[in-house]
């Protein structure tokens, strides 16, 4: 069994109208020294092991699904599961 986190942000060339409005919005609460805000996605998901390649799984569920490739780009982080004892 194996943990991963998808984390999912505009890519640079892309504007982020959301991370955008938040800066604004921070600035007004008066903390002028935000510089950047970055809104993106975060999926957890656990997939078990059926002996396939693990990294080429997930970077096919990012570009098929998570991930607007067009506009968006995707990281993510692989560890094994911990074993429950039954």
């Amino acid at each position: 069994m194996y943990n991963v986190k998808v984390y999912v942000t505009y890519k640079k060339s892309i504007l982020d109208p959301q991370g955008e409005a938040i800066k604004t919005a921070l600035h007004r609460m008066e903390h002028q020294d935000v510089m950047q805000v970055t809104v993106g996605k975060y999926f957890e998901m656990q997939i078990k092991d059926n002996g396939q390649n693990i990294d080429a799984q997930v970077n096919k569920m990012c570009d098929e699904l998570l991930a607007n490739v067009n506009m968006e780009t995707y990281r993510y982080e692989i560890t094994e599961a911990a074993k429950v004892e039954e």
